[in-house]
């Protein structure tokens, strides 16, 4: 696990020992990361369950201004702030941990009036969380108005076209992951 581009291009990345983590591939984030391009730069970005802080570092690494992680585990959040200062970003001020779960993270965000136009959702595979995240980022204040949610879920479980005002307009399938990627519907 590597940062793939940018600034802290080249770093590898702390993971846990053993399979109680499951990080994003290289080879998905480097797709995840293609599909975004240059959406990436000047982002607000929020990481829902960031696990090891590798999407989020991919990131800032190219280029957002502003990231959320957020995890309730505290064996991940230490990861992630190791994971942070090792890629050079551990003094910056661009980026807030929450040590929490992802949908008290949402409304603790709303209620700071923060917004973000990129939004990565990757809950453990068997956790059934996707239907109460994606419902819950709908139904909240913290989504810009031309925000990318993206999910990364299994590839033989089927997210919904919509959640609330959400509508799927891409998936893409990378060996045993699939990204679905989902914006506000407009015509609501």
């Amino acid at each position: 696990m590597r940062i793939i581009a940018g600034l802290a291009k080249g770093n590898k990345l702390l993971s846990f020992k053993g399979d109680q983590i499951r990080p994003t591939l290289d080879r998905v984030k480097e797709t995840l990361f293609n599909i975004l391009g240059d959406n990436t730069v000047d982002s607000r970005f929020l990481d829902l369950f960031a696990g090891t802080g590798n999407i989020t570092i991919e990131a800032l690494s190219r280029g957002a201004e502003e990231a959320v992680l957020s995890d309730i585990a505290s064996d991940s959040q230490k990861l992630i702030l190791k994971n942070l200062h090792k890629c050079g970003f551990g003094d910056s001020k661009n980026w807030e941990l929450l040590k929490m779960d992802a949908l008290k993270s949402i409304s603790t965000l709303s209620a700071k009036g923060k917004q973000f136009n990129l939004v990565y959702v990757d809950p453990p595979f068997n956790a059934n969380l996707y239907d109460s995240c994606l419902t819950k980022l709908s139904n909240s204040t913290i989504l810009e108005e031309n925000a990318t949610i993206i999910a990364e879920h299994f590839f033989k479980e089927t997210l919904a076209e919509n959640y609330g005002q959400l509508k799927r307009y891409r998936e893409k399938k990378i060996g045993d992951s699939c990204l679905s990627f989902y914006t506000i519907n407009q015509t609501q």
